[in-house]
């Protein structure tokens, strides 16, 4: 029998939130542009998931690419609990020939290392990442079903090897590729509001078991609406809305029309940095939008909901980058307070960025299709 020659086709593969898209897509830009011996498609779960990439391609100058929406349609309107994209390992069920024809899928999520226990073993596995976030819940034994892993900086990097989840040789340090398009896709952020208050964005983890929305969150807003010295944006991680999104359109509607308060639970300017480009303060918890907002360093603080004892544990080392509240009360005054103090936590906001991103000249979305290329045997980009 003559050997099956490997696929040249690389699926870059979305079948979860919106917010993970702009993690892998510059790096198929950069390989479809880059590398034209592969065919790069971009397989996502919505056609309005395949709008919104169309959009982005667009101000980006386009690239050649294939969209694919992947069916069956009836799958691909099954909402569970209001959510908006379908059940994710009942979508890579239903695909799973189709991920067998490509010579690698690259994903940002860890779900679909589940083809690979499923019996789909000929495409190379490649993880993105979507965030260089603390936590440790990301570095877990999916990781080692995957051929190649990428790190944003020396922390992911030294955290995924040193663990023994991924090998050395199976780790790519490429920096951030989101950082690359962040630019074209908004230029300059405006600030949401008519005046020139300082702006505090407030962005809650959606995980109750870590986020300080459930029991600060009212609390958090209120302040804000009964005060005039800041305009807040209230951009929760997009899963909070869209696992929850009756509570949540219900817990923030006292609020909606509030001349200071600008909500947005989900759209483009959640994920595409607009808000931790333009705020002057972020107010948080656990996520990893803390990292995207230190690129450019500016105070911080953190909101500790669930009493932790968090000094010295590395999942909350964020939390050394701003004053931590383990209760809401008199919160303006405490961000007041972190303005002033923002130079005794300058030094520490920068080495944790040094730490979780590795910037260097040479864009990150090039350095990660290149590691895609030299997996897949190609030795050299195109001229």
């Amino acid at each position: 029998m003559a050997r099956r020659e490997p696929s040249t086709k690389v699926c870059f593969l979305y079948i979860a939130q919106t917010h993970q898209i702009l993690h892998s897509l510059p790096i198929a830009v950069a390989l479809a542009r880059g590398w034209p011996q592969f065919e790069v498609h971009l397989a996502a779960t919505s056609q309005g998931q395949l709008d919104y990439i169309d959009e982005v391609l667009t101000r980006l100058g386009g690239a050649p690419v294939r969209p694919v929406l992947l069916g069956p349609a009836w799958l691909r309107a099954v909402r569970l609990n209001g959510a908006s994209a379908p059940p994710k390992a009942a979508m890579l069920v239903a695909n799973l020939g189709r991920f067998a024809s490509y010579g690698a899928v690259v994903t940002p999520e860890r779900t679909t290392a589940l083809i690979r226990r499923l019996g789909v073993t000929g495409p190379r596995l490649v993880y993105t990442q979507h965030g260089a976030g603390d936590r440790g819940g990301p570095f877990e034994p999916r990781l080692r079903l995957f051929n190649l892993v990428m790190a944003a900086g020396p922390k992911q990097r030294d955290r995924m090897v040193e663990s023994g989840l991924v090998r050395p040789e199976a780790c790519a340090m490429v920096g951030y590729p989101k950082f690359d398009i962040v630019e074209a896709l908004t230029p300059q952020p405006r600030k949401p509001f008519a005046d020139d208050r300082p702006v505090v964005v407030y962005n809650p983890h959606f995980d109750p078991r870590l986020s300080s929305w459930p029991r600060f969150g009212r609390r958090v807003l209120e302040q804000f609406a009964a005060n005039d010295r800041y305009n807040l944006i209230f951009a929760p991680h997009i899963r909070l809305a869209d696992e929850a999104p009756t509570a949540t359109c219900e817990a923030v509607a006292p609020f909606a029309d509030h001349p200071r308060i600008h909500i947005d639970l989900g759209g483009p300017a959640a994920i595409d940095m607009t808000y931790t480009r333009s705020a002057d303060l972020y107010l948080g918890d656990v996520s990893s939008q803390i990292y995207e907002f230190l690129r450019a360093p500016r105070p911080a603080v953190f909101l500790n909901a669930h009493g932790v004892d968090w000094r010295g544990d590395e999942s909350y080392l964020h939390w050394t980058y701003g004053p931590v509240l383990d209760t809401p009360e008199h919160l303006l005054d405490r961000l007041d307070g972190a303005f002033t103090s923002h130079g005794a936590y300058l030094a520490a906001q920068q080495a944790g960025f040094a730490a979780s991103f590795d910037i260097q000249p040479r864009p990150s979305s090039d350095r990660a299709a290149e590691a895609i290329a030299l997996l897949l045997g190609s030795r050299r980009a195109a001229a």
